[in-house]
Order: structure tokens, then sequence, then C-alpha cells
């Protein structure tokens, strides 16, 4: 597969099929996810992959009580819509997220991806150097996760709407207090063909220079 058509039609995946996933295609992911980059290469990085069904059944029960108060809240939260497609649009995730809520112990696979509970800020005499959140270090793992599963063909989504109950999400799994959980990612083949996803126009979102000059001549 063409590496910016895998890009491309990377999307969210919330609905899956009941094709299972495979071990080794599990493995072909994370060998993928561990040649990201992270900082000083620390490859901070553990991967648990739940595929017991009762383990799952605990995760979707913790994962739809955690989203039974972040829907409500992010509904509260947001701005009115400036058009009725990005209404449409919102709608259409919405309903999307509420099935995965309702659905995720479905899913094939789980995948939890940890990291222990560092901090990255450093100190000199001036006070603390702020290098931003050390989640920096597995996110492009997750990224290269969910590209090599589109490249099998296999839908993913990344979520932390569990972090409402964490802990709770550590009990089941067995999961030490050291270890953040920072993304969970379902696994499983799509209902429907994977698509490239509707996004605003690069040229909308892109700055030269300086803020606010949306051409290179500015």
């Amino acid at each position: 597969m063409d590496l910016f058509e895998a890009i491309n039609t990377t999307r969210a995946v919330r609905r899956f099929s009941d094709e299972p996933v495979s071990d080794g295609e599990i493995l072909t992911c994370i060998r993928a996810a561990t040649q990201g980059p992270s900082g000083g290469n620390i490859q901070p990085w553990q991967f648990l992959i739940v595929t017991d069904v009762d383990e799952k059944r605990g995760l979707a029960e913790i994962y739809r009580r955690a989203y039974d108060r972040y829907e409500p809240a992010l509904l509260r939260a947001r701005p009115p819509f400036r058009s009725e497609e990005e209404k449409a649009g919102f709608g259409r995730m919405a309903r999307a997220s509420r099935h995965l809520a309702e659905h995720l112990g479905e899913a094939p696979a789980l995948v939890l991806v940890l990291m222990p509970n560092i901090s990255m800020t450093l100190q000199d005499d001036q006070g603390s150097l702020d290098v931003g959140t050390p989640f920096a270090s597995v996110y492009p793992a997750v990224q290269n996760f969910m590209l090599a599963a589109r490249g099998l063909g296999i839908g993913t989504t990344l979520t932390t709407v569990y972090r409402i109950y964490q802990d709770e999400v550590r009990a089941v799994c067995g999961i030490p207090e050291r270890y953040e959980i920072v993304a969970l990612i379902p696994m499983g083949r799509p209902r429907k063909p994977f698509t490239v996803g509707r996004r605003r126009p690069c040229e909308q979102v892109t700055h030269w220079n300086r803020f606010g000059n949306k051409t290179k001549g500015e």
C-alpha cells in the first residue's frame, strides 16, 4: 500500500465486524510501533493486548461508565456549530463514539499502551525547563501502530476516555500504579470500506513564518 494512501485513510474506526484479528497481525503492528521515535530514544512504551472475553467485558463496562459522564460534558462545552455541514459531521462522530462506548467489548482486540509515570521536566539555575508532556514519546508509536493496522486492513481508533476511571482499568488488567495508560486502541475489521476523512483544507490551518500569514510572501 502507498504510504500516503495509508495516511489519508487511517481514520477513527469505531464499528467493527466479527472477523477476528490474529496474534501475528497484532505483533506486526507492535513491531511497527516500536520503530517510532521517542525523546532521547528512551522507548518508554509497553503494550497490553486484551483478547480474553471476560477481560474485555470488564474494560467495556468501565469505558461505558466513563463515556456516560464524558458525552454530556462534551456536549455542554461544545461551541455553536458554524454550518449545517459541521453539525452533520459532529453528529456522525457522536453516533459512532456512542456505538463504540456501547460495543467496546465486542472488538476482537483491545490494546492498552502504557508508559512509566515519569516527568521529562528538567531544572537549571533559571528554573524548570518545560519540554512538554512525556506522552509525546509514546504517541508516535501509537500512530505507527495504527498505520500498520491500516496496512493489514484492520481498523483502529485512539481513545483516552477510560482515563476518567484509570485506576479501575489498572485493577482489571493488573497494571502497576507506576504506569500511565496513555491510549486504548480497539482493533477490528471495519464494517465499511476505508475512506479519506473529512478534514479542513491544509491552507486553512497553515501559517508562514508568523501566525496569521496565510501565504509565504506575506
